[in-house]
């Protein structure tokens, strides 16, 4: 015989009004653990991944470019 959990019972028993007004509740205590950057990490993130891609960019661009020398070399 499977178990039942002491809590199984307790969300069928609550009315929908409440179990909605918990829900908000929780979302409600969730949402004010949520620590917003600041401008000056917006910044410094935005300009970190700027700078990432164009260096990612500039090494496919330098690598497409041997590699279509050394093909033409081949054929």
């Amino acid at each position: 015989m499977a178990r039942e959990s002491k809590n199984s019972g307790e969300a069928v028993n609550r009315s929908f009004p409440a179990r909605v007004s918990g829900f908000f509740a929780g979302v409600k205590s969730e949402y004010s653990k949520i620590i917003f950057p600041n401008q000056t990490d917006v910044r410094k993130e935005t300009i970190a991944a700027i700078v990432v891609s164009v260096i990612v960019g500039a090494l496919i661009f330098g690598l497409d470019t041997v590699l279509k020398e050394l093909l033409g070399l081949i054929l």
